[in-house]
């Protein structure tokens, strides 16, 4: 996007905002301009004043802060004040300068529908149009970011859109007004790797469609890399590095941009060749899920609808081996949290069976279930709300000693000791609180509370996606530590695919409650079958070429709706490989080799057509009925 006109759109020049009390620095001396149509990406860390920058220029500053110096000319005027009035700044902030934040669900009320909403933000910044004139607009805009439906998705609430329709939305509310500059501050990171790569796309359409600049302020630069056409680099405050994206993310002059780059995690150009967890020839399955089904019944005004369901997971079938490391990936609402809480016995099945150590969980007295769990553990992805915040470390790793009966004081003591040691912890920090702790020391704790109890097998639910990318790393290594000495069996669940690439050494991928692709890492990695596993793929934020054997077209719209799942394959409406076969008939999953199994139509042709061998169902897969 070339920017070819002669004066920018926003030009800030030596500013300096510092907290009110301290006067700490936040952001130091920052110059920088935009031109018409250009979008400028920033990159700072968590903490790094990205949130500080982007509510300035959209005139929401807190209280609590300060501009020091500076000044900042939009359109030729100052927005630090001067000769423009209170008014004048408000039509800048309003109407020409539009923000979208990383948080959609906080910024529209629950209790209002979202097209309503957003022809009232329309109508308060442009009061000559009438209502049926906002609402046409509005309706038209809904149908250029792709929503589904928009007639009908105007009258519905916050609650009953999904998380990229959410941001979406956002993105109407920005553009309704018409503005020259959006300030888009973190808008892909609640968002799935296939969602967040969506509104990539839309933004940088929406730009081109309508002529408006971007400033995007983003913690990765994978997704910058993406969607801008220059970065700066910020660090504690200040501009480090400026250039074009490409040449600054491929090229990194300063130390800490190659620093940033260096530590972005990689999925194909590996450092060094992965180490991963293998289950021995003889070992046991430690845990197996057959047929696993979880449906929810569907309540309005507090009425259960009969026959209305939540499909959340269906058909689930798996097992895992004394010694490996499985992960489970896809995107939110797939069923993986659910899967979760079955595996850890927090929620019963619908239908399947569920067997661990050789145990039928929905056979177990409750008794019997409090014994059993001690030797299958459950970490959430939160510490902070994971962990009582008014109970010592050491007392709440003794809990579950205690729960369970086991040792004298004395011994509880010691294993409390020997648990903090072991996750890296001092066992000074016995008597401390965790309000006092990092996210990092939280999470060990949490971890420690779990191996205290000396379990077989660890599910983890999104453990680690609550650190950053160092942490994460020091945290990886602590797992891998933990699995030689003790033994443990992990089950990772996440959507972070770059972690799961160093860690598991088997992938099972799930869409709309169903797991379609199931392999060794290399296997889900380099060689994906399915189109659903190469969109996911194609879609990770990296900084990295995407291999021809993965790259696909990026799905787009939404998953269908999991209380009214079409017929066939529940895949099709979005797969660019959908044949006829697929609106009629559900694949099951097709053992392709070896090491990969695939539930997909196309798969299956291809295979056949190709004459590579027999392909049969996978004999544990078959759908329950």
């Amino acid at each position: 996007m070339a920017a070819s006109e002669q004066f920018p759109v926003l030009c800030v020049k030596g500013l300096s905002i510092a907290a009110a009390r301290t006067s700490r620095s936040i952001l130091d001396s920052l110059d920088f301009s935009i031109q018409p149509h250009e979008i400028i990406g920033i990159f700072a860390e968590s903490g790094g004043g990205k949130t500080v920058l982007s509510r300035y220029l959209s005139g929401s500053l807190s209280a609590g802060l300060e501009v020091l110096s500076g000044e900042t000319l939009f359109k030729g005027d100052n927005l630090l004040g001067g000769a423009l009035s209170k008014g004048q700044r408000g039509i800048h902030n309003g109407r020409e300068i539009a923000f979208i934040g990383g948080n959609p669900q906080a910024s529209l009320d629950p209790t209002i529908p979202v097209g309503m909403q957003l022809v009232e933000k329309l109508q308060a910044v442009k009061p000559d149009l009438n209502h049926a004139q906002a609402k046409e607009k509005i309706l038209g805009l809904l149908d250029e970011v792709r929503i589904p439906s928009p007639r009908n998705r105007f009258y519905e609430y916050p609650s009953q859109f999904s998380g990229g329709m959410m941001q979406r939305a956002m993105i109407v509310d920005a553009l309704c007004s018409d503005p020259v500059l959006i300030v888009a501050d973190n808008i892909t990171r609640p968002l799935d790797v296939t969602v967040a790569q969506q509104i990539v796309n839309l933004v940088r359409k929406m730009c081109e469609l309508h002529g408006v600049a971007a400033l995007v302020l983003s913690s990765s630069p994978a997704t910058l890399l993406k969607l801008a056409d220059r970065i700066l680099v910020l660090q504690n405050g200040r501009i480090v590095e400026n250039g074009p994206v490409a040449q600054v993310l491929k090229s990194p002059q300063h130390a800490y941009t190659r620093h940033i780059v260096a530590s972005t995690p990689r999925i194909w150009n590996l450092e060094k060749e992965l180490d991963l967890p293998q289950a021995k020839p003889e070992a046991h399955d430690i845990l197996q899920a057959k047929h696993l089904r979880k449906f929810y019944p569907v309540r309005r005004f507090g009425v259960t609808q009969k026959g209305v369901f939540v499909q959340a997971v269906r058909s689930v079938t798996f097992s895992v081996k004394a010694g490996e490391s499985i992960g489970i990936v896809g995107e939110s609402g797939c069923g993986k949290s659910t899967l979760t809480r079955m595996l850890a016995a927090l929620e019963t099945t619908d239908q399947g069976h569920l067997e661990l150590l050789g145990r039928d969980i929905a056979s177990l007295a409750a008794q019997d279930l409090k014994k059993l769990r001690c030797a299958f553990q459950l970490l959430l992805q939160d510490p902070y709300t994971a962990l009582p915040p008014r109970m010592s470390v050491g007392r709440m790793i003794e809990e579950g000693l205690l729960v369970h009966g086991l040792g004298k004081a004395a011994q509880r003591r010691a294993a409390v000791h020997k648990a903090l040691v072991d996750v890296g912890l001092d066992p000074e920090l016995e008597n401390a609180l965790p309000t006092g702790l990092s996210t990092g020391q939280m999470q060990r704790v949490a971890i420690a509370r779990a191996l205290v109890l000396e379990p077989k097998l660890l599910i983890l639910d999104e453990s680690l996606s609550a650190l950053d990318q160092m942490e994460q790393g020091r945290m990886l290594a602590l797992f891998t530590r933990l699995q030689r000495e003790r033994e443990l069996t992990y089950i990772f669940i996440s959507h972070d695919l770059a972690m799961v690439r160093r860690v598991c050494g088997r992938i099972a991928v799930m869409y709309l409650g169903e797991i379609i692709e199931v392999g060794s890492n290399d296997s889900i990695f380099e060689q994906p079958r399915h189109p659903y596993t190469q969109a996911l793929l194609s879609a990770a934020p990296t900084l990295e070429e995407i291999p021809a054997t993965v790259r696909a077209a990026i799905v787009d719209g939404e998953p269908p709706n999991p209380i009214d799942i079409p017929v066939g394959c529940s895949f099709a409406s979005r797969c660019p490989r959908s044949m006829p076969i697929c609106r009629d008939i559900a694949p099951v999953l097709v053992q392709i080799s070896i090491n990969l199994q695939v539930a997909c139509h196309a798969v299956t042709a291809q295979e056949a057509t190709l004459g590579s061998g027999e392909t049969k169902p996978f004999e544990n897969t078959a759908r329950a009925t």
